[in-house]
């Protein structure tokens, strides 16, 4: 306890300190800041000059008697579905939004100290990404945490500059761009225009909402019950947003709603399609909410050059036509669009003379 106060001291003791020219210009003042996206499914964390060093589930094992955090990240991720009633596996983050914050602290501090280590004297620099459903006050708590773990200033960018950004998009230019971020909680959509959002809207539909409506139509269809795991994995190999051509299937095992015993089954790809067609309708009705509320002059710009989309959920097959073919907009996906917010995070990091600007606070430091 000692040797924390004396380091707590000589750090606030150097911070009124000015730091020579020579030591600013040093590679090493900033080679370890970092770009967080804090998402609802996964954390991933950026470090200047070295690219992503970090990809965890954000999830958490905890014992419900003692509220001890017994895993954090991939460690809990393979505790799902498979723990005993006192231990709880929980994703601290949904629907966009923190459901338990005093869970998002530790994860992020957990996260963050592997990446960089516990800093007292080369306190970094961080760029943050955080779901839309956060509000002021847990932003503020989120920058707290993030000085206690090291960093010498939090600043936070809007999703959808961050994912535009990462995708490359050409985003200062005098036109309409409109890029939609599918991440496991919601769906963030933006029109951006000479490096501002002026239009933007949050729908509660993401890679969640799609996994939930298999894991219903499978138990209404086929009488079986199968887990949030199963549902993702259909999702990603089978799942198509429109009807294929092939005809595609997978073997999946769960439980008989009727017996209750195990029981596998063959789950053809048509029936994935049928399962998302609601919450795919949901996404769609979002878009074209946002298109309606667009000036008429970037709204020309975007049926000409398109809607970009981005975010893990972006993958699903046949998601660019079921959505060109409704707006009658052309649709493209981003080149590794799961890693479009954090690398635009990283970019901003990389270029803050330049960039800075993109920041919440619009300041440069």
């Amino acid at each position: 306890m000692a040797g924390e106060y004396i380091c707590e001291f000589v750090c606030d003791s150097f911070s009124g300190i000015q730091i020579s020219k020579e030591a600013q210009a040093s590679p090493m003042a900033s080679i370890n800041d970092i770009g967080i996206d804090l998402g609802t499914s996964q954390v991933l964390i950026y470090m200047k000059g070295s690219g992503i060093m970090l990809r965890e589930p954000a999830v958490v094992a905890v014992d419900r008697d003692t509220r001890n955090i017994l895993a954090i990240g991939e460690e809990a991720d393979k505790m799902v579905g498979r723990t005993p009633r006192n231990i709880m596996v929980i994703s601290p983050l949904r629907n966009g939004a923190i459901m338990d914050y005093e869970l998002v602290s530790l994860m992020l501090r957990e996260f963050v100290t592997r990446v960089t280590g516990k800093r007292y004297f080369a306190r970094p620099r961080a760029v943050m990404c955080v779901p839309t459903g956060v509000n002021e006050t847990e932003k503020r708590s989120l920058i707290s945490t993030m000085y206690d773990v090291g960093m010498r200033r939090t600043q936070m960018i809007s999703r959808p500059l961050a994912a535009a950004l990462g995708a490359g998009l050409p985003i200062d230019e005098a036109y309409g761009t409109m890029i939609v971020d599918i991440s496991a909680g919601v769906s963030d959509i933006g029109v951006l225009s000479v490096g501002k959002v002026m239009v933007q809207d949050c729908a509660k539909v993401g890679g969640d909402s799609f996994n939930d409506a298999i894991i219903r139509h499978v138990r209404r269809k086929h009488n079986l019950h199968i887990g949030e795991r199963t549902a993702e994995e259909l999702k990603i190999t089978i799942g198509s947003a429109i009807p294929r051509t092939e005809q595609v299937y997978m073997d999946v095992t769960g439980r008989n709603m009727i017996t209750g015993l195990p029981k596998t089954m063959r789950i053809y790809g048509n029936d994935i399609t049928e399962a998302i067609d609601e919450p795919l309708q949901q996404l769609i009705e979002s878009i074209h909410g946002v298109l309606e509320h667009t000036p008429a002059e970037l709204a020309a710009d975007i049926f000409e050059y398109g809607i970009l989309l981005s975010g893990g959920g972006a993958q699903m097959f046949g998601l660019c036509e079921a959505i060109a073919d409704a707006l009658k907009v052309p649709c493209s996906c981003a080149e590794d669009p799961q890693n479009n917010v954090v690398v635009g995070c990283g970019r901003v990091l990389e270029n803050m003379h330049e960039l800075g600007r993109y920041l919440e606070d619009g300041r440069r430091r």
